[in-house]
């Protein structure tokens, strides 16, 4: 799944129950270690407040782009709520 901020690579494997697994990649395409661990930080909040609207079987890998750092957190919000919304 994509949006203007990130990549998302859905995965469901059947023997997952443990609830949702995340991940996040930052490469260093999107500049220094200070820049890409921002946006890091920025997404992973993201995906902690919206949390319990992911279904129990998924494992996601979320890959931002440079438009996260200048995008709104309410922004990055509401974009990781439609990707939990498909996850159901």
């Amino acid at each position: 799944m994509t949006c203007p901020y990130f990549a998302a690579f859905v995965f469901s494997p059947a023997d997952l129950v443990t609830g949702p697994l995340f991940g996040f990649t930052t490469p260093r395409a999107l500049g220094k270690a200070v820049v890409r661990n921002r946006i890091r930080r920025r997404v992973r909040e993201a995906v902690r407040l919206e949390r319990h609207a992911f279904g129990t079987n998924w494992m996601i890998v979320f890959n931002p782009r440079r438009s996260c750092l200048e995008a709104s957190f309410e922004d990055i919000r509401r974009e990781v709520a439609r990707v939990a919304s498909r996850c159901k």
